[in-house]
């Protein structure tokens, strides 16, 4: 497939076994996909640079560096999705992962079609489903939301997200005022049904207040409702 399709979205594959990565290739391939291969972490950076992939899929244990080094180091410049794949089923792993900025995960062994819903789900960026409000910025005081842009000034200051924790904050901000509950935050943001135990919208929503200059112990400006879900609050941007 040519570089010169716009249409066609490329991902980075960044896993060391190599039996592995050419299935999930053949797959992904198959599925639309331009891929490539990268097989050690201390060489991601510049495959990044010079592929710019629309999502990279990052596996945790690599030579050179570790996935989550490679994820760390990546964020500042790269705010594309990053799908992280981990041996792995502790809290501990996937909530460090996406604290420091991935955007999900998906535990091996690797079921191709699952992990190609995820990738497709991690690409549909910025489309809230029906009935959402059509604006096309949000201005709260000293917070300034571009949707086309999807940029975000906080009292002049740009602020960084990644692409979830940006799609996160406009389905709240859009509807501030409104309580949203995790059902539907986790269909128009994750892509998925809520399962009860997924936590990612969680940690985002720390990610969030942390750049917000709001409190995870006392949040003011985007509050948990208990048993309900969260609130942006308009007037808390002063």
């Amino acid at each position: 497939m040519s570089d010169s399709n716009s249409s066609v979205k490329k991902i980075l594959l960044v896993e060391d076994d190599r039996q592995l990565s050419d299935l999930v290739t053949e797959f992904l391939t198959g599925e639309g996909f331009h891929v490539k291969q990268e097989f050690r972490g201390d060489n991601v950076a510049k495959r990044v640079e010079l592929f710019t992939p629309d999502l990279i899929i990052l596996d945790i244990m690599l030579p050179g560096k570790d996935g989550f080094t490679v994820c760390k180091e990546l964020r500042p410049d790269y705010a594309g999705p990053i799908l992280m794949l981990t041996a792995k089923s502790t809290d501990f792993d996937q909530v460090l992962g996406l604290e420091i900025g991935a955007d999900d995960y998906v535990i091996k062994p690797v079921e191709p079609r699952v992990l190609s819903a995820r990738v497709n789900a991690l690409l549909r960026r910025g489309d809230l489903p029906s009935g959402g409000k059509e604006v096309a910025e949000v201005n709260c005081g000293q917070l300034h939301i571009s949707r086309s842009s999807r940029q975000v000034t906080l009292h002049g200051e740009n602020i960084e997200l990644t692409s979830q924790e940006f799609d996160l904050l406009w389905l709240l901000s859009s509807r501030a005022g409104e309580v949203q509950n995790r059902d539907y935050i986790y269909k128009a943001v994750v892509g998925r049904e809520y399962d009860g135990l997924d936590r990612s919208v969680d940690v985002r929503i720390s990610r969030l207040r942390k750049k917000l200059n709001d409190s995870n112990d006392t949040p003011f400006r985007i509050k948990t409702i208990w048993g309900q879900g969260y609130l942006f609050v308009p007037d808390a941007w002063n």
